[in-house]
């Protein structure tokens, strides 16, 4: 059956084009909001290929899956898709792709329920070097943590109750509106679910590390969502006082030294802001959005065309 192959083989087509295209986009760190929908939309149309592959070849393997299928269905729909010409590739392809479903949603538990593990385990340090004061309960919104370390650090830890944390070496070595800039930008992270695009992205570059695009997403989203980030608190308090806030918080780790791999992309991040590269016109940024929407819709085509030809 011509129209699952044609959704497997365009599914590996977008899994192969899509890394290659988007890193020889010239406007990728100039507008990185609009590069992580522009990846989502990429990484949704080789999934839900997959997955239009899968239905079609087990509808055409197995009689009771196409029953369920095309139920309602005209009988000139059902023919036009050609259903009784079946082969053993149909049933193979059916449980590959299956399998692949399954497996996809097994990592992606595994990765959720790990990602609640550390946040608990996280929060139950936190606690221990923050313990409530007598009579204090627990904050329902965001609270701001201040804990006693020599070592300069802010993060945001997300979850029902989110917490920003932040230390006291952190508070000495930002000066002026550093601090305003820094929680700004972790501030980005949780109200843009950052953390969810991290656990997809992870989930799918785990279960099937053979594949790149899953790899190149993994790694692209963990980049991406540090300069949106960061343009985040550049609007609000300009790129000159973030970059020097990311300066202040990752001098002492020997970030902007050699042999500094585990941050390589700080001084990247620090380089980005002090430049300033100017942004694309709201006209551009609106057509590579509806660009990408328009993306995931070419495997639907393609899975109803045989229909609309019959009923047309």
């Amino acid at each position: 059956m011509w129209v699952s192959l044609a959704l497997f083989l365009l599914g590996v087509l977008t899994a192969l084009a899509a890394p290659r295209l988007l890193s020889r986009a010239d406007w990728v760190e100039r507008e990185p909001v609009v590069a992580l929908w522009v990846w989502q939309c990429a990484v949704a149309t080789v999934l839900l290929s997959f997955a239009l592959s899968m239905t079609f070849s087990a509808s055409t393997a197995w009689q009771a899956v196409r029953g369920q299928v095309f139920a309602p269905a005209p009988r000139a729909v059902v023919d036009a898709y050609e259903l009784g010409t079946t082969g053993p590739w149909s049933a193979v392809l059916a449980v590959v792709l299956a399998a692949g479903g399954v497996w996809t949603g097994a990592m992606l538990g595994r990765e959720i329920g790990q990602a609640r593990a550390r946040r608990r385990q996280r929060r139950c340090d936190l606690l221990v070097r923050s313990p409530l004061l007598p009579g204090e309960e627990p904050s329902d919104g965001e609270r701001l943590v201040v804990l006693e370390g020599e070592r300069a650090d802010a993060w945001w830890l997300a979850g029902p109750t989110p917490q920003l944390v932040i230390t006291t070496a952190a508070l000495r070595r930002l000066k002026g509106r550093q601090l305003d800039a820094v929680l700004a930008h972790e501030q980005g992270h949780a109200r843009a679910r950052h953390d969810w695009l991290r656990h997809c992205s992870g989930a799918l570059a785990a279960g099937f590390p053979g594949i790149p695009v899953f790899a190149a997403f993994r790694e692209e989203m963990h980049r991406l969502v540090e300069l949106a980030a960061d343009d985040v608190a550049s609007r609000r308090f300009g790129r000159l006082t973030i970059a020097l806030a990311l300066v202040e918080l990752n001098e002492d780790r020997g970030v902007f030294g050699p042999g500094s791999a585990s941050y390589a992309d700080l001084p990247q991040r620090v380089n980005r802001l002090l430049t300033a590269a100017p942004r694309l016109t709201a006209g551009r940024r609106l057509r590579l959005t509806a660009a990408a929407a328009l993306v995931p819709v070419v495997p639907v085509l393609v899975a109803f065309l045989p229909a609309l030809s019959a009923l047309g």
